[in-house]
């Protein structure tokens, strides 16, 4: 986190814009495990439908993916490593959840630099 000039705490950003300035290796290398597992259809829904119940049982994927416990959980871990979901284990299921800013951060990496006018 860091504090900007009007004394508001901001979350840090993993990367800079893309098109504003070349970015390191270690960025690109995240913005790449990033946009792989945005890749995929399945995933896409899927981090859809986590982002749409704010926390959701891997049992409660299944049906609406249409897809086999092993597939869903493929999938998550995906989703998980590539930072944009986290888990947490209750029982025999894991609750999956958005991580906070991280589609903000993919958003900001893609931004046009603003061009003072």
């Amino acid at each position: 986190m860091t504090r900007n000039r009007a004394g508001t705490i901001e979350p840090e950003t993993c990367c800079a814009s893309v098109l504003a300035a070349p970015l390191s290796e270690g960025q690109s290398e995240d913005l790449a495990r990033v946009f792989a597992a945005l890749g995929d259809p399945v995933r896409l829904r899927l981090l859809s439908l986590v982002a749409d119940a704010g926390e959701v049982c891997s049992c409660d994927l299944l049906e609406p993916l249409g897809k086999a416990q092993p597939t869903v959980s493929h999938h998550t871990k995906t989703l998980a490593e590539a930072g944009l979901i986290v888990g947490e284990k209750r029982g025999r299921w894991v609750w999956w959840s958005i991580v906070a800013g991280r589609l903000d951060e993919m958003r900001a990496a893609l931004a046009v630099a603003e061009v003072p006018t």
